[in-house]
């Protein structure tokens, strides 16, 4: 165990030193600035810093400073240690990847006071003076020896979401005429409203009007000017929604307070429903915080142990899904419990499968791979070290899971341990359909850019034709 032991009053002499080193990175100023809240785009802001007259981002003054107090507070004078104060003149800028070395001396003791004077110097790895000064302190009178305090690390994510692209693309195509099924309640009619103010949707609320008009009072919204299909139950508002998207009426449908169950029955029923050559699968976009970029899973949400040929039709879903997204090239990641295929494993069997049917263009558009299991698909290290070479790995933009249970504990485990946000669609139908329960408000708005981008991706595929 590492100790932390101080120096009294009486035990330091004139002449004394202590220092410090340290290389500043990028993260530093990072830190420091949330830390601090310190945003000048100075350090914060390379574009900025580029214009200025430095040419390049500069780590905040004080983050020197504080070695200087890191000095006198863990070896010299030590533990028990009072600040008084502290005089600084910076002379040159530092950077990333400049390494300081902080030193302090003892000048000074004033014996009444238990003061000692610390002349501080601060040299980079030029040995130029980028900060001098002095500091005044209490020195401690009574002998202090501590272990060494273990601090947590700290893990850093992207500020921004990987959502926000996808709206503003969205806003520029136009809103899509959305089929709202049954929203009763409150938070349905606030998410609905969230997506039409932001230019996506144009909502049709289909179910009983009191019932609607109760909701929305109740959410202190105004949906007067809102299309109003008065139907008495949740099972006539299915029906009917459904109708209206196989006539072309509406371009995306909205759960609402439909049961799941009774929308997904009516939508795979093959006459009536929303069918199309294709199976319809679940795609989960996921903004993982410390992931690159977005992840689509699928499928989470509608078969429970689908056979080949359906996975085939989820795959499709998926790669052409991601090209609606402006993914380029999508890097398809097949799932399974191991990386080889073993005939006692039907889901490394199917990956197989699935890889061979692209070679042979039974499905277009993407790169695949697998089987694979998840973590060598998230880590090049950890393949690397198994000896497995491959061009999704690290780079996946589609994850196909090989049943329903594994996709839905996967994404719980993103959401809660990773903290991802998750928006998605049911596709491959006529219309894709926002599905999921609305929890949060945005990410249902996003739901809806994703569907208009969907919509447009296939628009077009068919104006080519």
């Amino acid at each position: 165990m590492e100790y932390l032991e101080n120096r009294t009053f009486d035990e330091i002499q004139i002449g004394d030193t202590a220092s410090l080193t340290r290389t500043l990175g990028e993260k530093d100023i990072q830190v420091f600035a949330i830390m601090s809240g310190d945003i000048n785009p100075a350090h914060v802001d390379e574009e900025y810093a580029q214009s200025e007259m430095f040419h390049k981002i500069i780590g905040h003054g004080m983050w020197g400073g504080a070695l200087i107090s890191t000095v006198l507070g863990t070896q010299l004078p030590g533990p028990g240690t009072i600040y008084v104060g502290q005089t600084i003149r910076f002379k040159k800028p530092v950077g990333i990847g400049d390494t300081l070395t902080v030193k302090v001396t003892a000048i000074e003791k004033i014996p009444e006071k238990k003061r000692v004077i610390f002349s501080c110097e601060c040299r980079n790895q030029k040995d130029e003076v980028v900060m001098e000064g002095q500091a005044e302190v209490i020195a401690p009178t009574k002998k202090i020896r501590r272990p060494k305090t273990e601090l947590p690390e700290i893990s850093l994510r992207r500020p921004y979401s990987l959502f926000k692209d996808y709206v503003v693309k969205a806003k520029a195509l136009g809103a899509l005429r959305a089929g709202v099924i049954f929203p009763i309640h409150e938070k349905i009619i606030e998410a609905v409203h969230d997506a039409q103010q932001s230019g996506l949707i144009d909502p049709m609320l289909i179910g009983p009007k009191e019932r609607i008009l109760h909701a929305a009072e109740m959410a202190k919204i105004d949906v007067s000017g809102y299309e109003i299909i008065n139907v008495e139950n949740s099972h006539a508002a299915i029906n009917r929604t459904i109708t209206l998207a196989r006539e072309g009426e509406i371009g995306i449908i909205i759960r609402g307070g439909a049961i799941k169950e009774d929308l997904l029955r009516v939508m795979q029923k093959p006459d009536k429903g929303l069918l199309t050559e294709r199976a319809l699968s679940y795609a989960l976009v996921l903004d993982v915080p410390t992931y690159p970029k977005a992840l689509i899973l699928t499928d989470t949400f509608i078969h429970p142990d689908p056979h080949l040929e359906v996975k085939r039709s989820i795959t499709q879903n998926a790669i052409d899904f991601a090209l609606a997204l402006g993914v380029e090239e999508p890097k398809v990641a097949i799932l399974a419990g191991s990386d080889i295929v073993s005939a006692t494993l039907r889901s490394t069997v199917d990956a197989a499968a699935l890889c061979k049917m692209a070679e042979r263009g039974q499905i277009q558009g993407g790169i695949l791979d697998g089987p694979l299991t998840f973590d060598n698909v998230i880590s090049a290290e950890v393949a690397k070290a198994k000896g497995i070479e491959s061009p999704v790995i690290g780079k996946a933009d589609i994850l196909v899971v090989p049943n329903l249970e594994t996709g839905s504990i996967l994404a719980k485990q993103l959401e809660y341990l990773a903290e991802s946000r998750n928006a998605g669609l049911v596709l491959g139908g006529r219309v894709p359909v926002l599905m999921s329960h609305i929890h949060d408000i945005r990410l249902s708005t996003v739901s809806c850019a994703l569907a208009i981008l969907n919509n447009d991706y296939h628009r077009r595929r068919a104006e080519q034709r």
